[in-house]
């Protein structure tokens, strides 16, 4: 279960996993905005991808870190931190994908999902280093 102290909404949570993600520099930062969809297990999912295996372990990590430190909120779930190709972290509301850049441009995930508004960085005023 997810669990924040105080609740913050959406977006603003949006913007701290954005933050954790960037602490790693991961790389082509995208929001998939999946809330009109009936059929959407989330309301978004932030994607974004890293050159190594190495690289995308220390993002996720990254952003459960400073998720858990900003708003106290752990993942539900987490999956693929064994070979670090492809990791989720499942923030119910919220779903994060860091991906192998490989891994990325063989998945496309954006096009399962290309009906979906996306959003960068830029839309959620997220202050860049």
């Amino acid at each position: 279960m997810t669990l924040r102290k105080g609740r913050i909404d959406t977006e603003s949570f949006v913007n701290c996993i954005i933050e954790g993600i960037e602490e790693k520099k991961g790389l082509e930062i995208i929001c998939l905005d999946l809330s009109k969809f009936n059929i959407a297990i989330c309301d978004y999912f932030v994607i974004c991808h890293g050159t190594s295996r190495r690289h995308v372990g220390a993002i996720a990590e990254s952003v459960e870190e400073y998720v858990k430190k900003h708003t106290g909120a752990i993942p539900s779930r987490r999956e693929g931190t064994e070979n670090s190709e492809w990791i989720l972290l499942d923030y119910l509301d919220v779903v994060v994908h860091v991906f192998r850049d490989e891994v990325r441009n063989h998945y496309q995930l954006e096009e399962l999902w290309a009906d979906a508004p996306s959003k960068s960085k830029k839309a959620f005023n997220i202050k860049t280093n």
